[in-house]
């Protein structure tokens, strides 16, 4: 190799290192955060209403094919995807003749697990059919989906337990994308860790309906009765994950704060049971601050006057000298237990109060029946309106 000459033109230096740390810092500066944009942190996250944004239907079932990573944003209409794309056209074609509203979504599927590629979950029938292909989707949609009996050619199993799906479709909207993974995530973490496999389902699922409600979550679940409604929840994050394993999974209570609504009812029925379940508790969460517990005390009155427990006796003491003590408490209220102490010779005053008068007791006793009557009427009158409406 030859030497360069005088006369060749000197190279150029090298960047300094610090620049180019620099500019790939600016760089990571100018990309969006996700979860910022889209994620837990988008500034619309909990900003509208969630009660009554489920359209209704009766009946849901779920189609297992391939994953989230693969559907297209329309994986029910894609032409790449027969299976998907021919089950929702013949159930559109039967609409009239389904007994029920039946509404169709796509979950995860692989084949080799427990839920793979052609199976079907339907809600709230608890039942599994496996191995569907699209030679036939029509004659399963017939027998199934229409006449209500038994598909022939498969054989359905019965299923148990709890399925939570999760909406993932991120090639639909990215706030779902963001948010799904980290939710399902969150799901078989605290599923694993409170020994609920086997247990507890969890699986993505295509789009559901109000991306901007991103997380959403549905739920299915037996009640004691046997009963199974798929219960929705929107903006959720994974600190909630706990709270809806353990009240709605663990003790079949709504989380309401969380809650759009629920298979069975329509948007209106929806919005009035809300407003009968904050009714009902509001009743309850009443009767329980002014409800008797026959220990409780309320804190002594200036001056050293009584203290009157809810069940009608003196229960508080105080060891004001007489005379910082109100004077014009009657003297048998006022009267003095001089008895002495074992351990330290001090002197303990008593106040004691007077039972209460009939009165007084009549009055407390009609404000809880009120409560309880106010609260009663609430009830019938909103369940009356659901009836109305569902007939």
């Amino acid at each position: 190799m030859a030497s360069p000459t005088a006369g060749d033109a000197p190279l150029a230096a090298p960047a300094p290192a610090a620049d180019a740390t620099d500019a790939a810092l600016a760089a990571a500066a100018a990309v969006p955060d996700p979860d910022a944009e889209f994620g837990f942190q988008r500034p619309e996250l909990g900003k509208e209403k969630l009660a009554g944004t489920v359209g209704f239907h009766e009946r849901h079932v779920f189609l297992c094919y391939k994953g989230p990573e693969v559907w297209p944003s329309h994986v029910e209409a894609a032409e790449s995807d027969r299976l998907p794309r021919l089950l929702a056209a013949a159930i559109k074609a039967r609409k009239s003749n389904l007994k029920k509203t039946t509404k169709l979504t796509i979950c995860e599927g692989e084949d080799g697990t427990e839920s793979s590629n052609g199976d079907v979950l339907i809600f709230p029938d608890m039942i599994r059919y496996r191995g569907l292909t699209h030679f036939d989707v029509d004659n399963f949609v017939e027998e199934v989906l229409v006449k209500d009996t038994e598909w022939l050619p498969g054989s359905p199993e019965a299923i148990s337990g709890s399925y939570v799906f999760v909406c993932s479709h991120g090639s639909r909207d990215k706030r779902c994308g963001v948010c799904g993974p980290a939710l399902i995530k969150r799901f078989k973490e605290d599923i694993n860790g409170l020994g609920l496999d086997g247990q507890v389902a969890v699986s993505a699922c295509s789009h559901v309906g109000g991306h901007k409600y991103a997380g959403n979550v549905i739920i299915f679940r037996s009640d004691d009765k046997g009963d199974v409604t798929g219960h929705w929840y929107g903006y959720v994050v994974p600190d909630d994950v706990p709270v809806l394993l353990h009240k709605h999974i663990g003790q079949g209570e709504i989380v309401d704060h969380l809650w759009r609504g629920q298979m069975g009812l329509s948007e209106e029925q929806q919005k009035q049971a809300l407003e009968l379940r904050n009714m009902t508790n509001g009743a309850k969460e009443s009767l329980e601050e002014n409800g008797t517990d026959g220990a409780s005390c309320n804190p002594p009155a200036t001056g050293g006057g009584c203290c009157q427990g809810n069940g009608g006796f003196t229960c508080c003491q105080t060891d004001l000298p007489m005379e910082k003590q109100d004077k014009s408490v009657a003297a048998e209220q006022n009267q003095e237990n001089d008895k002495e102490s074992g351990a330290g010779g001090k002197k303990g005053h008593t106040k004691t109060c007077s039972m209460p008068t009939w009165f007084e007791t009549w009055e407390r006793a009609d404000t809880y029946a009120a409560l309880a009557v106010v609260a009663a009427a609430a009830s019938v009158f909103v369940a009356f309106r659901i009836y109305k409406n569902l007939n």
